[in-house]
């Protein structure tokens, strides 16, 4: 099988594995213990985690904290739930072509904005905010299209309103800096080749939130519960690893681009040709069945949208955001490639895809 789903989730790079095997203990071992227990074997699980936060921290911009959380997820609704602005009334903007993870969470607080996007898929930094804003929410690159916001420019007009900016920085992590001007940033380790079931909120230093899970007041007293030292270890690796390998991983990703890019020239490429992540190719063909598509293409593993709406019926808000219609947001595939695709699994790839839609007539 060929993976090009990238942006849904990664494959475990070995370095990963290889560093939670080592807190995968067994009775017979000394790596099992609690991190949050006192004696030897919980200082021991302690170090480790500490040792991950710091290899994590290497994605993000100095002058923050690391809170290990579930998932990205978590990240952003500990990030907008446990903002006191937010709790406190105050306004939420974020663009209409973020995450269901800040969308649903900012729709069940109400009080709410959203910031248009153009037909490139981006938020322009002259974008109408309202007068009274307490946090603004931006992905740096989005999930189903690949743009990358001016997140530079955007944090400007919050900061005008007095706002935070909240940036969800999943598909952005590992792959490129991640933006200075934020105040808090959500990534997640499956989509850096690391395991899934962790994810991390960077917070700036300064910056005070409420918990919103309580209990034993772990990660600074803001999300409470025991830590796994595997996840944590496996996620710090992975980081580690994506910081040392970001500029040999951007050309090998660049040349799939093009690769990719000649092969499906006569398709109508969907959200900005310039301003966004060359690992994510959404494509467009009049007329496409996509469910036959994929149907006939069952060695390659690719999207017709995002991961998290897939089966739902629904057409992508993202793709209804910068102008599709249903007929063209419903032919149009997604193809995420990285580290671990080769050439010749995209040539491949291009070729079982195009004669099979070819073969629609």
């Amino acid at each position: 099988m060929i993976y090009l789903d990238y942006q849904a989730t990664t494959p475990l790079a070995p370095e990963a594995r290889e560093a939670m095997l080592a807190w995968l203990g067994g009775p017979e071992s000394e790596s099992f213990g609690n991190p949050h227990s006192p004696h030897r074997m919980g200082r021991m699980a302690a170090a480790a985690v500490e040792v991950a936060r710091e290899q994590v921290a290497s994605l993000f911009p100095s002058g923050g904290q690391v809170i290990f959380t579930g998932s990205a997820t978590e990240a952003l609704n500990l990030a907008i739930r446990g903002n006191a602005a937010v709790r406190s009334g105050e306004h939420i903007a974020f663009s209409a072509i973020e995450h269901a993870a800040v969308i649903d969470t900012v729709k069940a607080i109400g009080n709410w904005t959203e910031l248009p996007v153009n037909a490139d898929g981006l938020v322009t930094p002259d974008v109408a905010m309202p007068q009274y804003v307490g946090l603004m929410c931006v992905m740096a690159v989005n999930n189903e299209i690949g743009t990358i916001q001016p997140i530079g420019e955007l944090a400007s007009r919050a900061k005008e309103t007095g706002a935070l900016l909240l940036v969800d920085g999943v598909q952005a992590a590992g792959r490129m800096a991640l933006p200075p001007e934020a105040d808090m940033i959500a990534v997640s380790a499956h989509k850096i080749h690391g395991p899934k079931g962790i994810g991390a909120l960077w917070v700036r230093d300064g910056l005070k939130l409420i918990p919103n899970i309580e209990g034993g007041k772990q990660e600074a007293g803001l999300r409470s519960g025991t830590l796994s030292p595997a996840l944590c270890a496996g996620f710090g690796a992975a980081a580690a690893l994506a910081v040392e390998r970001m500029d040999q991983d951007r050309v090998h990703i660049e040349e799939l681009w093009q690769v990719a890019r000649e092969a499906f020239s006569g398709w109508t490429l969907n959200g900005s040709a310039e301003q966004r992540w060359h690992g994510n190719l959404n494509i467009r063909r009049d007329g496409l069945d996509v469910a036959r598509l994929m149907s006939d293409c069952r060695e390659v593993m690719f999207s017709a949208g995002s991961a998290c709406a897939s089966g739902s019926g629904r057409t992508s808000h993202v793709l209804r955001a910068i102008g599709l219609d249903d007929a063209e947001a419903k032919s149009s595939i997604r193809l995420g490639w990285g580290r671990y695709t080769t050439r010749e699994d995209m040539q491949r790839a291009c070729s079982i895809i195009l004669e099979a839609a070819d073969s629609q007539g």
